[in-house]
């Protein structure tokens, strides 16, 4: 690892961060009905979909170098999504009694995120 790595990764993963906040935010405001934490549900699924795109035109198309790739899915995608706010999330769920919740937040973060994931890589592939 150098220090250009190092500094693709940074980058990318400050915009990242952003990013995730602003969105979260948005979509949080745009549903605050809904039970679940919505905004980082949102966040979780678009960054699945995009690291499955990513990794699928990498894979299919050759597009991205190791820069690109340390750029967009190691730094940016990886400050993008939330796992961490799932985590602590769920267990606030869990610890204030609404566990039906916690575990349906669990499901749909999950089996949202792998489908979106694997969307992204057919979505390359058609490219």
């Amino acid at each position: 690892m150098n220090l250009r790595d190092l500094l693709l990764v940074a980058s990318g993963g400050a915009f990242g961060s952003v990013l995730r906040y602003l969105v979260s935010d948005r979509i949080q405001q745009l549903f605050p009905a809904v039970m679940l934490p919505i905004g980082t549900f949102a966040v979780n699924a678009t960054g699945s979909l995009l690291i499955g795109l990513f990794a699928g035109l990498v894979e299919y198309r050759e597009l991205f170098g190791s820069g690109a790739r340390l750029l967009l899915v190691v730094g940016l995608l990886g400050g993008y999504t939330t796992f961490s706010a799932f985590s602590l999330e769920t267990l606030v769920l869990l610890r204030s009694g609404q566990a039906m919740t916690a575990l349906i937040n669990v499901f749909l973060q999950v089996t949202v995120g792998i489908a979106a994931a694997t969307a992204g890589f057919a979505a390359a592939r058609a490219f």
